[in-house]
């Protein structure tokens, strides 16, 4: 069996902490130890071999991608999009990279943002799901409504198969009549997003129901090269694989998901994952209330104080604060649209800002200049780089820094700096138990991340 994780998204409805290049499958969520990617993962473990496991990812988050699962793989295989094209293009590159490394066989497609725990329940589900993908059936995982939800899709079965049903029909996410018609017929089910086929199915179905997919699908070749070319990927539409494919197949099936299941898909999604106090209230950071109830508070920097609320979500982070009523959590992704219409960049990046090595927080910028603070967990190390459009000034707060500067070192204690000048090789390292932390001042016409050349990382973050 293969397996392939869908890794981009935006997580735009549980901003402001979720951003766009920081998206909510690389946090973690729950007040777990790891990432909704990580455990992800992990969870496809219990079935498949790693290498056979390949996450597809936006080119932007490639990075992070790669870093988060090096913890906990070797080699882990990361595709990455060149230009974002919803999930039938990216499932379609992904099954070509199977299909040119290997034979047809049984592929399940799994979301990043999914919060599943029991994870021998889901095993147990995959597999049955498995006899009728052998079968040749595309086969979709459903989750049994338990009240009238609004937020998903909804999927109508009728025929029932040896381990599922066969599907009549997919349902757009309804209004709450809808939703209320749809759960008391008992024939519906929620549209988990997570499939699975053999890869011969699949292919067949892109050749009769999305042509313009199948043309450009047949043009990639990953016996010669493991990038996904961009002039190919860029003439696939922008289509989801419900739309694609899904709704247009015959030979669809469903299985009822057996374990527990959470989209984690708004801030209403994590107030129900959460341990909430007599008046049912979450709290989660530092968090003062008194006459509150059913009200979700989320602290990341500050304390956060509610005085009377009820059904009502407040998020704080360092530079953004969500309020809304609970009930208008789908809505979230109205306010991150209108931050990108407008280019305010609080929709695209956090002033805090985690890597494998540690972490940085923005704390001013302005023309030509920007200044951050970083800090370098023991034993973490940046990578050998360069800047082509800026300089650097670096001063240590606390700890011990050890400086590569072309090919000298230098051991700075707290209060001393070096400067490093433009398209000179460093890097920074904290070779000992204390965190180091030094405040970085730049100076150019080009302050942004992406001016980073890389010539060596003991993170993975360099190709061979």
């Amino acid at each position: 069996m293969y397996g392939i994780i869908l890794a981009g998204g935006s997580g735009s409805r549980l901003w402001p902490l979720s951003r766009e290049l920081y998206p909510k499958q690389l946090l973690r969520l729950n007040n777990s130890k790891k990432s909704l990617l990580e455990m992800t993962f992990l969870r496809l473990l219990d079935l498949i071999d790693e290498k056979n496991i390949i996450s597809i990812t936006n080119q932007k988050h490639a990075t992070d991608v790669r870093t988060q699962l090096n913890a906990i793989a070797q080699n882990p295989v990361v595709l990455s999009e060149p230009v974002a094209k919803n999930t039938a293009p990216a499932i379609a590159a992904a099954v070509k990279y199977i299909l040119d490394k290997d034979k047809d066989d049984v592929i399940i497609v799994v979301p990043s943002d999914h919060l599943i725990e029991d994870v021998k329940a889901f095993s147990k589900t995959v597999l049955e799901g498995e006899k009728l993908a052998k079968e040749g059936y595309i086969v979709t995982f459903g989750i049994k409504p338990d009240f009238p939800h609004t937020g998903f899709g909804y999927i109508k079965t009728n025929k029932e198969l040896k381990s599922g049903f066969e599907v009549e029909e997919f349902k757009e996410k309804p209004d709450e009549k809808t939703a209320r018609k749809y759960l008391k017929d008992g024939n519906y089910y929620w549209n988990s997003g997570i499939f699975m086929f053999k890869a011969s199915s699949f292919v067949e179905a892109l050749k009769k129901y999305a042509k313009d997919i199948y043309e450009n699908y047949e043009k990639f070749d990953f016996t010669k090269d493991e990038n996904i070319p961009y002039v190919i990927f860029n003439q696939m539409p922008s289509i989801s694989v419900d739309y694609a494919v899904m709704e247009h197949a015959k030979n669809i099936a469903l299985v009822p998901l057996h374990s527990d299941w959470n989209d984690l898909g708004c801030w209403e999604a994590i107030y129900d994952i959460n341990k909430k106090d007599d008046n049912g209230n979450v709290k989660i950071g530092n968090i003062m209330e008194t006459d509150c109830k059913n009200t979700l508070l989320y602290g990341s920097d500050r304390l956060v104080a509610g005085v009377g609320l009820e059904d009502v979500v407040i998020v704080e982070t360092s530079d953004a604060v969500l309020a809304c009523k609970k009930d208008k959590a789908q809505d979230v992704k109205k306010i991150f649209d209108k931050l990108k219409e407008i280019k305010d960049d609080t929709f695209k990046i956090h002033r805090t800002v985690y890597r494998p090595w540690g972490y940085y927080t923005v704390l001013n910028q302005g023309e030509g200049y920007l200044t951050k603070t970083i800090c370098v967990y023991k034993k973490g190390q940046l990578s050998l780089q360069s800047h082509n459009h800026r300089s650097e000034h670096w001063v240590v707060l606390t700890g011990t820094a050890r400086v590569t500067l072309d090919d000298k070192t230098f051991m700075l204690k707290p209060g001393q700096s070096i400067d490093i000048p433009v398209k000179v090789k460093h890097s920074l390292a904290n070779p000992y138990d204390e965190e180091l932390k030094i405040v970085e001042v730049q100076k150019g016409d080009k302050l942004v991340e992406d001016d980073i050349i890389r010539y060596k990382d003991i993170y993975g973050r360099v190709k061979a």
